[in-house]
């Protein structure tokens, strides 16, 4: 009789974790690989002209795009080179116009 308690609190205890792994996967993993998706997407459809913000909060407009940085515009012939990493959001035409 000791022996069937012994296994089914080893098949219990692997349920918990089984259980523990699912909510993990659904409340964790499974949210960050949709939110790394999305951003993926935002950064191939960036174009010419977006106004965009980075990371760090800079402000800017697109001025050119290669592999992997982004040219901006930040101020009348002021332009940096950033990472297309960096780049946290693409805002509303027009933005810009009221910053």
């Amino acid at each position: 009789m000791g022996a069937n308690a012994q296994s089914g609190s080893g098949i219990e205890m692997l349920l918990m974790m089984g259980v523990f792994f699912a909510i993990m996967y659904f409340m964790i993993i499974r949210p960050q690989q949709k939110r790394a998706k999305e951003h993926k997407l935002m950064l191939e459809a960036l174009s010419k002209g977006d106004e965009i913000v980075t990371g760090g909060g800079v402000l800017g407009k697109v001025a050119g795009i290669n592999d992997n940085f982004v040219e901006l515009t930040i101020a009348d012939n002021v332009t940096i080179k950033v990472q297309k990493q960096a780049v946290a959001s693409v805002l509303p035409k027009g933005t810009m116009k009221g910053a």
